[in-house]
């Protein structure tokens, strides 16, 4: 029960970035300019590897291939990403509730990953796979 339970998680963190980083492929300009809009230096460079993570740690992620690492990758850019795009304490009192919300939900995603940091794939991953020969 134990590695169904690992694989349905690591599928729901995967349903998080997966979506989010193709969405940053097929609307690059506009991530670029999302980015640029927070004072990021090198915004192009910084969507690239925002999408290359979302999407790389994603599939690894579902197939559990070194889903520690993985895992604590996506938790890094996770808390980068929270405290620049959803700052609720320098927000606009109208937009403050809002992203303080987004910003919480992605501690709990952060909180979620390290999990997996800690306990790995479990048993439905190629990680198991490669540790069993």
């Amino acid at each position: 029960m134990n590695n169904a339970i690992n694989l349905i998680g690591r599928l729901l963190l995967a349903a998080l970035f997966l979506p989010a980083g193709l969405s940053k492929l097929s609307g690059f300009e506009g991530t670029v300019g999302y980015i640029s809009s927070v004072g990021l230096p090198l915004p192009t460079v910084a969507a690239a590897a925002a999408l290359a993570v979302e999407i790389l740690g994603s599939v690894a992620l579902i197939v559990g291939f070194q889903t520690r690492i993985a895992a604590a990758v996506l938790a890094v850019f996770t808390l980068v990403a929270s405290v620049f795009f959803h700052a609720f304490w320098a927000a606009a009192p109208e937009q403050a509730f809002v992203q303080q919300l987004l910003f919480f939900k992605n501690i709990g995603v952060i909180g979620g990953l390290l999990v997996l940091v800690s306990s790995g794939a479990a048993g439905f991953s190629l990680d198991a796979k490669k540790e069993a020969q």
